[in-house]
């Protein structure tokens, strides 16, 4: 299988509260929800990096289009991690999502792996964020 990872879709609770975090509180662009027209098709898409881009859907569609049953979400399942140049953007990552509403669950600090630094935040579903700065990657 060739890597073609082109979208990352978040299930949320609340469509409209989530579009709101990821454009107004984060700057995310967006052209908003499309498919209202659908049962089941409400979804907004984010614009990330090279042709990635981010998906907000309602859980309960999601349960839906995939035949499985809606189940309690859970923040360890997985984490998106945002890399950036240094330990300062960092610090101004962190500071701009806990203003845009963001909880965060661990303020910036030190990694136990050798020279890092990250912290950990959780969107307005839960799902759980880390921005981290490495010494050893060049973005």
């Amino acid at each position: 299988m060739e890597p073609r990872i082109s979208v990352l879709t978040l299930g949320v609770d609340d469509l409209e509260k989530a579009v709101s975090f990821y454009r107004d509180g984060l700057g995310l662009h967006t052209e908003g929800i499309v498919g209202e027209e659908f049962e089941h098709g409400a979804v907004a898409f984010f614009d990330l990096q090279s042709g990635l881009k981010l998906a907000l859907w309602n859980r309960e569609a999601i349960a839906h289009d995939a035949k499985v049953t809606k189940t309690a979400n859970s923040p360890t399942e997985f984490t998106i991690g945002h890399n950036v140049s240094s330990k300062e953007e960092v610090d101004q990552i962190m500071e701009l999502v806990e203003k845009a509403g963001a909880t965060i669950t661990l303020k910036a600090c030190n990694t136990f792996w050798g020279g890092g630094y990250s912290g950990y935040f959780q969107d307005p579903d839960g799902h759980l964020w880390e921005v981290v700065w490495n010494p050893e990657w060049e973005f």
